[in-house]
């Protein structure tokens, strides 16, 4: 392939999953003005986030089964069709059922994009093209993952909060219909995974059950702070408009910086100690947004961007370097742990806020610590 369309392909990447994590977390910046609209409460209308990352769990395994099985380009632009099209009922529908349904489904389909596109490249590239390509991969959702929350947020001011699904359904179509375009065709090879490692087996290794779980606990604790800061901010003492608790998510960009600088952490002072750091971050990260703070908050929330990507790097670094075989059975794995620990971790965290607010929800995620933490110190210990 010539390096023409190399960087072709990475920026096809690149647009594909920047506009399918985009779509995740619209409704995050704008959730307090949801619950005042629909007449519901913070548990119910919390489900428009979680109900995608629990779609996305649940679909993930099966959409990885049908990559390698099925060409991909299809499967891709029928996925973005569906997330479209359920981006629009969004935008139009008056009840709230509806809205938590079609971003289920948004979720159920995400996959179709971003784990059959990391299949098809693992599959097709060689090992010094897809560590580039995968680069732009990684920050792609980071980028995505902001874009998503500044389009919700940002697009109230001016308009409302309807436009962004309106504008994030046009972007992954163009995105999708590129990839259908400008992506290589590959052969599928049906029997590659006949004598590959089973998702059972997986399971019953330790030391990689350890990893998948410190995935969910740490995924857990990130998603919770980050769905529950608009709340936080609206009330006293901060009394923030939707535009500047919106403002206040350009922290994530840390995450862009974090993976890699991780990586070459993990490879200096290995993956348990690098996991045992993070936790420390998040931990004293977590205390320090109990302060009722502007400047605490914003510390805090780069500290726990910091904790949390540091952590997910040097797990997902973790992860790969035990394994000899079965990579892609095992990653997939990780990301359906991934996001049920963020299912669990908002919607337990919303019954929280509701009886014990900002504080209850802090100290339930300072429990959760434990779980990465014992990753780590198992990790240093066997690593």
């Amino acid at each position: 392939m010539a390096e023409s369309s190399y960087f072709r392909l990475q920026l096809v990447v690149f647009a594909l999953v920047t506009a399918s994590f985009t779509n995740i977390y619209i409704t995050q910046p704008v959730l307090p003005i949801l619950q005042k609209e629909f007449s519901v409460d913070m548990v119910l209308v919390s489900f428009t986030i979680s109900a995608v990352i629990l779609g996305i769990a649940i679909s993930n395994l099966p959409f990885g089964f049908l990559s390698d099985r099925l060409p991909i380009q299809p499967i891709i632009l029928v996925g973005a069709i569906v997330v479209a099209l359920s981006g629009f009922i969004c935008a139009l529908t008056k009840d709230i059922w509806i809205l938590i349904g079609a971003r289920f489904l948004q979720g159920i389909f995400i996959p179709a994009m971003t784990t059959c596109l990391a299949a098809y490249l693992a599959r097709t590239l060689p090992a010094e093209r897809l560590n580039v390509v995968m680069g732009s991969y990684v920050a792609a959702t980071v980028l995505g993952g902001m874009g998503g929350r500044l389009l919700g947020g940002l697009i109230h001011q001016s308009l409302h909060w309807r436009y962004s699904f309106v504008t994030a359904s046009i972007l992954i179509l163009v995105a999708a219909l590129a990839v259908f375009r400008w992506l290589p065709r590959a052969p599928v090879d049906a029997g590659r995974e006949k004598t590959a490692i089973g998702f059972l087996d997986l399971l019953k290794r330790r030391e990689l059950l350890g990893m998948f779980f410190c995935a969910t606990g740490s995924f857990a604790i990130f998603s919770s702070i980050f769905n529950y800061l608009p709340f936080r901010l609206h009330g006293p003492p901060f009394h923030f408009s939707t535009e500047q608790t919106t403002l206040l998510y350009l922290v994530y960009v840390v995450g862009i910086f974090m993976g890699p600088t991780a990586g070459r952490i993990s490879n200096r002072f290995g993956s348990g100690n690098t996991l045992i750091g993070g936790v420390a971050v998040l931990g004293l990260s977590l205390a320090i947004l109990l302060l009722p703070s502007i400047t605490a908050v914003v510390i805090g929330l780069i500290g726990i961007c910091t904790g949390f990507f540091a952590i997910h790097a040097a797990a997902v670094g973790s992860l790969n370097r035990k394994l000899t075989s079965g990579q892609g059975r095992a990653n997939a794995l990780y990301v359906l742990f991934y996001y049920t620990g963020g299912w669990l971790g908002i919607t337990g965290s919303g019954f929280a806020y509701e009886h014990g607010g900002w504080t209850a929800v802090v100290c339930i995620l300072m429990v959760l610590l434990i779980i990465p933490l014992a990753a780590g110190i198992n990790e240093r210990r066997t690593g």
